[in-house]
């Protein structure tokens, strides 16, 4: 499909999304998405895994399965978090090489060439933990959401070539001393949810007066967290808990569900327990069901469970072919869920206190398990080798799933390439070369697809940019396979 074409089927998905009709006629194949939440930005921009329920879906149409071109945009970074806003410019929380500052950088990803240092402006932020540098959001009004080292919520503001800190909520009675945020998103009435790697869960009102709970002393939080119009989502290193506010507006905890988390970290995993965000999907609002992966020492369980009673719904082995670990959120979409492994990824540093890996060492197999549910539980429908390296994404506007692929043994040498991979078989339509090797690890981090129908992935020193029709600067690779 043309790149203008696919773009004019992204805005007519995201607008069947916003008019709130249409949605099953607009995506015959995959959905339907939850409706959008109202205070967050673009639909399927405006957080890292595409929405408030981090389905890692998108209404977007990606580059397809066409020729692509490539473009750099060197950072000096890692950029975890690509959003973009309305005005189509992308908005980046990345940490630096040097120093370890979260560093929000503006980039333009329609503008010609690459501006000298990657970026239109950036703007550093407090340090704070490893993850402090990673979850954030795109809220209405197009500002980056995140919470800094100095416990303080901030709201990032831009021009075209300026960011600014345009509000300040201090959040230093809600969070202890040596404590930080490691995921946050807003609910469906505005409040933003946010938990921390200490187990404090909380909620931050309008008038900027943050309310928590915390959950049983030695359970931490080291992924993100969801939010669906059923309620809050948040995995912790031993259990999944559902959560919504009391009268008063403090959190409660709906209900609590433990999980098979192992007897260690695993290589390949940035914790001791799931590695997943939790993923909102459904047949039916898109939200029936919430999702994730836990930590089984031989095989690794899919646990899908009902978000209005967390009764399980189905309890399935995935991740056959790549090794018992995943430390990425699934992706949900209708009566489907996708998983990739992560296990024995050769992740260069892992969080402070995240403790030893066993066995210390493993290969880093890949593979990606589809399963899907039915009337009787759920079943799986296929099993790849694949060995993603980043968060995989699906676009219910062009039916295609899109991540990066490693190559190589795990060592400095390893090449990168960008994959469109068939999700009703789990082969590989078309694969893209990248350029450079482990300076352009993508580290399992999540891509951007933009408005424009182009592929924006983070990796350790920026962010690459693929687009269809040689819309890249460095010049097309791709080549068909299976």
């Amino acid at each position: 499909m043309p790149k203008t074409l696919r773009a004019l089927a992204s805005l007519a998905a995201v607008s069947a999304i916003t008019l709130g009709g249409g949605l099953a006629s607009a995506q015959p194949a995959w959905g339907p998405l939850a409706p959008p939440n109202p205070f967050l930005g673009p639909t399927g921009t405006a957080t890292m895994h595409g929405d408030a329920g981090s389905s890692d879906a998108t209404p977007l149409a990606g580059p397809g399965a066409e020729a692509v071109g490539v473009t750099s945009y060197p950072l000096l970074a890692a950029c975890p978090t690509v959003l973009q806003g309305s005005d189509g410019l992308v908005v980046a929380l990345c940490t630096s090489v040097l120093g370890q500052d979260p560093t929000v950088h503006l980039i333009d990803p329609a503008a010609p060439a690459v501006p000298v240092g990657g970026s239109l402006a950036q703007l550093k932020l407090a340090k704070g933990s490893l993850l402090g540098g990673v979850y954030a959001f795109l809220d209405n009004q197009n500002r980056l959401v995140a919470v800094d080292g100095e416990r303080k919520l901030r709201r990032v503001g831009h021009t075209n070539n300026t960011l600014f800190i345009d509000s300040t909520v201090d959040l230093s009675g809600a969070i202890p001393d040596g404590d930080a945020v490691t995921g946050l998103t807003p609910d469906w009435q505005g409040n933003v949810w946010f938990a921390t790697g200490g187990g404090v869960i909380g909620s931050v009102d309008a008038a900027g007066v943050a309310r928590t709970v915390a959950v049983p002393a030695g359970e931490q939080v080291q992924n993100s967290i969801s939010t669906s119009p059923a309620g809050t989502s948040v995995a912790t290193t031993h259990a999944l808990y559902q959560l919504s506010l009391a009268a008063d507006g403090t959190p409660k905890i709906d209900w609590r569900r433990t999980y098979d988390r192992g007897s260690a970290r695993k290589p390949g995993q940035l914790s001791w327990g799931t590695g997943s965000t939790p993923t909102y999907f459904g047949p039916t609002s898109g939200y029936e069901y919430v999702a994730i992966v836990d930590s089984a020492d031989t095989r690794v369980n899919l646990l899908v469970h009902r978000t209005d009673t967390g009764q399980e719904v189905c309890k399935i082995p995935v991740l056959g072919s790549g090794g018992p670990g995943s430390e990425n959120s699934p992706i949900g979409v209708g009566n489907s869920v996708f998983v990739a492994s992560t296990y024995g990824y050769p992740y260069p540093k892992v969080p402070e206190g995240a403790g030893p890996a066993v066995p210390a060492s493993a290969p880093f197999t890949g593979g990606m398990t589809r399963v899907d549910l039915d009337g009787a539980g759920c079943h799986q429908v296929w099993d790849n080798t694949l060995r993603s390296s980043a968060v995989p994404h699906l676009s219910t506007a062009d039916g295609h799933l899109y991540t990066v692929l490693r190559d190589g043994t795990g060592g400095p040498l390893d090449g990168y390439a960008f994959a469109v991979v068939d999700p009703n078989t789990g082969s590989i339509l078309r694969r893209t070369g990248l350029p450079g090797t482990t300076a352009n690890d993508t580290l399992q981090m999540s891509a951007l697809i933009t408005a424009q129908g182009d592929y924006l992935q983070g990796t350790i020193t920026g962010i690459l940019k693929v687009g269809a029709n040689g819309s890249g600067s460095l010049g097309s690779s791709g080549s068909s396979g299976s």
